[in-house]
């Protein structure tokens, strides 16, 4: 029987990609990478691909559709992220809460992309 061992990459699709790439690169400091067309944000050892239509790349998703994940990202230190994103100007939904990770107990903040997309950074306890 096999094990699944990691996530690769998971797919966002935007209404807007000037504002999604905006956000995900000057907000949350990732890594924008464009090849024939095809977009996609780099941290880490993972990605998130920018999709710009419903199903724009075959197979997808049957329902796509902007503004539906809700995702969580590893930071090194909260209280850090905390102060970047007071310094600038960018709205908190909820946080610095504690909740249930994957492996461990987190301190987390929440936050929406432009796509209203929930996005929580998080470090560990």
């Amino acid at each position: 029987m096999f094990k699944i061992k990691n996530i690769d990459h998971i797919v966002l699709t935007t209404e807007n990609l000037q504002k999604c790439c905006d956000f995900y690169q000057n907000i949350l400091n990732m890594d924008l990478e464009e090849k024939n067309g095809r977009y996609a944000l780099k941290f880490g050892n993972q990605k998130i691909n920018i999709h710009q239509k419903k199903g724009e790349f075959q197979p997808a998703a049957t329902y796509p559709t902007s503004g539906s994940l809700d995702f969580c990202l590893i930071v090194e230190d909260i209280l850090q992220v905390k102060a970047e994103l007071e310094n600038k100007n960018y709205p908190i939904e909820l946080g610095i809460v504690e909740r249930m990770g994957a492996i461990s107990k987190l301190k987390s903040i929440y936050l929406k992309d432009p796509d209203g997309n929930l996005v929580e950074l998080a470090s560990k306890i």
